[in-house]
């Protein structure tokens, strides 16, 4: 039974590699990820965890409708929302002494593997937000913490994210691999995956983010081979460039089909009232219909517009592996350059109070715009400084540092239909057998992992 470490360096690709690093890339044996639809984080990472597709998984997005609670949830992390066999769980059973070590991979919380850490903030009933993540066993946090110090959440996601939280999540990584020695250890470095979303994969300063990201990924390596362990590096989707989002949520209120509720002089997305609405996840949307009459309708509208390209209604969606019933009575991709926006307000004044936050659960969709301070503001660290000394005089306050516009977002995903050489790798090293030229999707890379392991 051979070790294994598995990077999933998020947003690399051969054209990057080949444009920033093309020494590096000789070392290995490339192959190119050809990823599920949507070829979005959670979706990706179940397939290739499960072996299976996101209709058979349910992962059918980074967040969907909860038509039982009538409320739009994203990025939530019980690993119980997986469906079906998970790669540790086949290998336990196939290779007496099996271990797995979780670093950061998602719906990681509950997985029935020997060691896992995940991003997990605290929210005191004060209103604040404190970094924190979680760990199972819950001792672990408490030795990484004082070898590491604390998880850096702010540099994780947000404005002011940079390679901090990569490099933290690469020490711990390595700190656990040389404590307890897993047989597979997953390993999640996320640094480029924001990048590419600010800048585009062309952006001025890419080419050094693509050094700072080798340099933890050879650091990792190394460890690995003084543990006498195997490394496969891949990631999940590639980045393409873009210019345009398109607010469905928007047309939808306009049709009179779109309910939203007022608290407090703001507006709130009402999903369970609305007739149509919208989730938005990158380049993908599921469009639920709560008035079933409106189907043809509906359908007929996105196709019209502009930035709308493939629609899947219905028993459709098993074209693309989503007939699922998470996903969306309708889903629609964005054409390349476009993706889309979850706003549905048409006032900023009426805005909800969590627009211009980092918020990644409240918001009905993902938001790219939270990588972005508000260029409308004329001194936003001043904004940052008052709010960080509101909290620590233990007074109530809203960080409003966020732009409520997509006009800064240059890179997007989840298409999955990227050229090769712009879309996700598999690098593994040479002399490890089962990968050759050309292709693999996510079952074929759980299948090589397995190999990996059983070698």
């Amino acid at each position: 039974m051979a070790r294994l470490l598995v990077i999933n360096a998020v947003a690399l690709t051969e054209a990057l590699l080949r444009r920033h690093a093309p020494g590096w890339i000789e070392r290995c044996r490339l192959c190119h990820l050809r990823p599920d639809v949507p070829a979005v984080t959670c979706t990706v990472q179940s397939s290739i965890l499960t072996g299976s597709t996101p209709e058979q998984h349910g992962i059918v997005g980074n967040g969907w409708y909860n038509r039982e609670l009538a409320e739009v949830q994203f990025w939530r992390q019980s690993n119980h929302l997986v469906r079906g066999e998970k790669i540790w769980q086949r290998a336990r059973r196939e290779l007496p002494g099996f271990t797995c070590a979780q670093m950061f991979w998602w719906f990681n919380m509950y997985a029935d593997v020997d060691w896992s850490c995940t991003p997990r903030p605290c929210y005191p009933a004060d209103g604040r937000k404190l970094p924190d993540f979680y760990s199972a066993p819950p001792e672990l946090k408490d030795k990484l913490a004082r070898a590491l110090g604390p998880f850096p959440l702010f540099k994780f996601w947000g404005p002011a994210t940079d390679i901090t939280s990569t490099r933290w999540i690469a020490e711990a990584t390595g700190f656990v691999m040389r404590e307890h020695r897993p047989t597979l250890t997953l390993c999640y470095l996320p640094h480029l995956d924001y990048v590419l979303q600010r800048e585009g994969p062309e952006g001025p300063s890419v080419g050094g983010h693509v050094h700072e990201l080798i340099a933890e990924i050879e650091k990792l390596e190394a460890a690995a081979h003084d543990l006498g362990m195997r490394v496969l590096v891949l990631s999940e989707y590639g980045i393409a460039a873009c210019d345009k989002d398109i607010a469905l949520n928007r047309l939808f209120r306009g049709r009179g089909w779109l309910s939203v509720r007022s608290e407090l002089g703001r507006e709130l997305l009402d999903p369970g009232a609305s007739r149509v609405f919208a989730v938005a996840d990158h380049q993908i949307a599921h469009i639920y219909l709560n008035d079933p009459g409106l189907r043809d309708e509906v359908a007929g509208l996105l196709c019209a517009q502009s930035g709308v390209g493939e629609v899947y209604v219905g028993a459709e969606r098993a074209r693309i592996g989503l007939d699922s019933a998470r996903a969306g009575d309708i889903v629609a991709l964005a054409r390349r350059g476009s993706w889309f926006s979850y706003y549905y307000w048409d006032d900023d004044r009426r805005a909800p109070d969590f627009a211009r936050t980092v918020d990644i659960h409240r918001k009905p969709g993902y938001d790219p715009a939270e990588l972005f301070l508000d260029p409308d503001l004329a001194w936003p660290k001043l904004a940052i400084a008052r709010h960080i000394l509101k909290v620590r005089l233990g007074l109530r306050s809203l960080l409003e540092v966020i732009p409520t516009h997509g006009t800064l977002v240059r890179g997007t995903h989840g298409r999955g239909d990227l050229a090769p050489a712009e879309g996700p790798v598999v690098l593994v090293e040479k002399d490890i057998p089962g990968t050759g030229e050309g292709s693999l999707d996510p079952r074929g890379v759980h299948a090589l992992i397995l190999e990996i392991l059983k070698s």
